[in-house]
């Protein structure tokens, strides 16, 4: 029997929303790399690293299953601590920051969506999970 479906319901547009993501951060991140990387080389790099972890996000939702909903949803909880930490140091030393991250400011340049899209994926990752285990033995 095939893993239990993610994307379902409310898990589609978690699916929409970081595939947007993982575009609008791996193409700005890309491109400041590779045309001023020595301006802003953590924030760039922070931007690259968050474009990776929404496109793993987007690949387990998609890919379903028990081990892929443990997964996302650990990658989640990272996302959600990174924006955090990355939030606070731009707002506690903005210098640390010449240019912007997909997280800084707690995602402030991407309508905070950086701090919101976690806490809705934990929220159903969390959900989507609850009934599962040894009473539901696969057929």
């Amino acid at each position: 029997m095939a893993g239990k479906r993610l994307i379902g319901g409310p898990g589609m547009l978690l699916v929409w929303l970081y595939g947007v993501m993982v575009v609008g951060a791996v193409s700005r991140s890309a491109y400041q790399i590779a045309t001023e990387f020595d301006r802003a080389p953590l924030a760039y790099s922070l931007s690259a690293v968050a474009g990776l972890v929404y496109g793993f996000i987007t690949y387990s939702l998609v890919r379903g299953g028990e081990t892929a909903r443990r997964a996302a949803l650990a990658c989640c909880v990272g996302e959600l601590l990174g924006v955090l930490v990355v939030g606070t140091w731009t707002m506690a030393d903005p210098s640390a920051f010449p240019d912007a991250t997909v997280w800084s400011d707690y995602g402030m340049g991407y309508l905070f969506i950086p701090v919101l899209l976690p806490v809705s994926a934990i929220y159903w990752l969390r959900k989507s999970g609850a009934g599962t285990g040894a009473e539901h033995p696969a057929v």
